[in-house]
């Protein structure tokens, strides 16, 4: 997602856009009619727009963090490859430039 929120979970956009809670804004994601062809070429027009014509590459990484605590959103019990067995964390698959 292109902005300038720091987090990307329903919570934090939530609260940055200005709603009480993520409820709704699950919801609206999540129920609405979303045309997935439209959706992903407005993703493709969108970060086209942003990297003009930069070279760049585009790295996966899908390893987990153990995490412990509260402040962290979407942790639970789940296997972390880089542990190599189940653990309370995050696993994310996020593409770094």
């Amino acid at each position: 997602m292109v902005s300038e929120i720091k987090r990307k979970s329903l919570p934090a956009i939530a609260k940055a856009v200005g709603l009480d809670n993520q409820q709704n804004l699950h919801h609206f994601l999540t129920e609405s009619p979303w045309s997935v062809e439209q959706l992903r070429q407005k993703r493709l027009e969108l970060i086209l727009k942003v990297v003009n014509s930069r070279r760049l590459i585009l790295l996966i990484d899908e390893t987990g963090d153990c995490k412990k605590g509260t402040s962290t959103d979407y942790v639970k019990r789940q296997y972390i490859s880089n542990v190599g067995k189940q653990e309370n964390g995050i696993v994310v698959a996020q593409p770094m430039a």
